[in-house]
């Protein structure tokens, strides 16, 4: 019989995945470089493809990626497929990053303190 996990660990291993896939799908230049272009607003495929030089099937696998971890979604009206930045998803990855910022702020405040000291004591 296994042990149960507490109330907060599900959740928990569900945002570290979430921002696994936010980063990893940030990692990629081109990726990057899309939500740049739709920081401005909404864009067609086309119009965002455009200044990339490749086939429109492997950029649509860029856009996947991205509407996957859900920091663009699409819709479509006819013919054409438009995107436009979702910023909700990237709240576990900013969370993620103020967390960090924390935890080496307090290192380095320790750090700083242990250097203060020693300089006092002559060392």
């Amino acid at each position: 019989m296994s042990t149960p996990q507490p109330a907060g660990r599900p959740r928990r291993r569900s945002s570290e995945r979430q921002v696994s896939r936010i980063f990893q799908a940030l990692a990629d230049p081109t990726r990057r470089a899309v939500v740049e272009r739709l920081s401005h607003g909404p864009a067609s495929m086309t119009a965002i493809a455009q200044p990339f030089k490749m086939a429109l099937p492997s950029f649509a696998q860029h856009m996947k990626v991205l509407e996957d971890c859900g920091i663009v979604r699409s819709h479509k009206a006819g013919r054409v497929r438009s995107y436009e930045l979702d910023l909700r998803s990237l709240v576990s990855a900013e969370d993620w990053m103020a967390h960090q910022r924390a935890v080496w702020e307090q290192r380095l405040d320790r750090m700083e303190a242990v250097v203060a000291e020693m300089k006092r004591d002559g060392a």
